[in-house]
């Protein structure tokens, strides 16, 4: 029987592909030009994976994203029945301006193992490493949970590094978290990014707040592959949004733990470098070579592997 891991390269080539696609608009002050090269390279390669796949989580609805958009079904037509979920330039912003730490991203696993977030567009989250699985209440008190979170790890709250997101919805996040003498790392955009640092319990101990719902279940296969734990909480920030989620059968604010985010561990997590960050190097030209770093976390044996791969530009 196939599993997931066996679309380990064909997919490697499918994040390759939207890097190497999205890197000409690098600095360039065009994130939507940028994005749709990334979609429409992402979205190429991808008919080439063996794989009867269906995008779960993508672009939006049809009408609004003519590729990669939410029940498009893609893949060579044989194959697994696999659930996609695609962040085809994660920091679109970094991307347009040439800062560090866009990223194309995507994540598999067996049809039906992903949850679907129908029309929630935003997530609260908790991501922490390996050691503090099944440690952490999402629910309790900021002060609770960093002192859970030190005793698992074993290291003093004030050594504690939190990420978040640059946002003024997390301005008492921050305080309370600096209040109970942790430290916060901030960044504008890339909750993925974060969310991998802290499930590998590299950089930061932990990731929360409020990002994009598909940013979270991406990370939550990143999180279930390696063993770490996350939460999620929709989080709508609209009253639109809100009656869409609640019409669709689903409750904000009700904590989802890793199981219901991503139910299996046959899982990949695939992720390619655009520009150089703290996780991955970036597309870089020359010599008439085009270079690219991919990071693959794979569920069935919890592997982290880093792939550079060389093609000639043009």
């Amino acid at each position: 029987m196939s599993s997931i891991r066996d679309l380990t390269l064909p997919l490697v080539t499918v994040t390759e592909a939207a890097a190497r696609g999205a890197s000409a608009w690098i600095g360039r002050g065009q994130k939507e030009t940028g994005d749709g090269a990334a979609v429409d390279a992402m979205r190429s390669a991808m008919q080439a994976v063996p794989m009867r796949g269906m995008v779960v989580i993508g672009e939006g609805e049809k009408d609004e994203a003519p590729m990669l958009y939410n029940g498009e079904e893609v893949g060579s037509g044989q194959g697994p029945e696999v659930d996609i979920a695609v962040d085809p330039v994660e920091g679109t912003s970094f991307l347009a301006n040439g800062m560090p730490g866009s990223i194309c991203v995507l994540a598999a696993a067996p049809k039906g193992a992903m949850f679907r977030p129908g029309p929630a567009f935003y997530m609260d989250k908790l991501v922490v490493p390996p050691a503090a699985r099944g440690k952490i209440d999402p629910a309790a008190p900021m002060k609770d949970k960093l002192a859970a979170l030190a005793r698992a790890l074993g290291k003093d709250v004030s050594e504690l590094v939190v990420f978040l997101l640059k946002k003024p919805r997390h301005d008492q996040v921050i305080a309370e978290i600096q209040a109970a003498g942790a430290m916060v790392r901030l960044q504008t955009d890339g909750d993925v990014s974060g969310g991998i640092m802290a499930t590998l319990g590299d950089k930061v101990d932990a990731m929360m707040g409020i990002g994009g719902t598909p940013e979270g279940v991406i990370t939550a296969c990143a999180a279930r592959a390696l063993g770490a734990d996350m939460f999620g909480s929709l989080a709508p920030q609209k009253p639109d949004e809100a009656e869409a989620v609640r019409a669709a059968g689903l409750t904000p604010g009700k904590w989802l733990g890793l199981n219901d985010l991503v139910s299996s561990d046959d899982v990949l997590f695939v992720a390619s470098g655009l520009t150089s960050g703290d996780i991955l190097s970036g597309v870089h030209t020359g010599a008439g070579l085009v270079t690219t770093e991919t990071l693959v976390i794979a569920g069935q044996d919890a592997s982290l592997r880093r792939i550079f791969t060389r093609v000639r530009a043009g």
